[in-house]
């Protein structure tokens, strides 16, 4: 039984390895990174994000929260 599957196994590998080279050789290649435009808009999206969290962050009410949350979790006794 363990041969049969092993057997099974190295043949779906070797298979598996061969269309794979067969695509590449006949340049069916699926397109694997971003272009520059995709790029751009990813950074634009990111340091909006990072923005409004700093926004959110540094405003009165959610500042106060946290610190006292801070102080709370300081002065707890063990």
């Amino acid at each position: 039984m363990y041969q049969v599957v092993r057997a099974r196994l190295r043949a779906l590998v070797c298979g598996a390895g061969t269309a794979l080279r067969r695509r590449a050789r006949q340049g069916l290649r699926r397109d694997a990174g971003m272009v520059t435009s995709e790029y751009a808009m990813g950074i634009v999206a990111a340091v909006a994000f990072a923005v409004v969290l700093y926004k959110v962050v540094t405003s009165g009410a959610v500042s106060a929260e946290l610190q006292g949350i801070v102080k709370r979790a300081l002065d707890a006794r063990m």
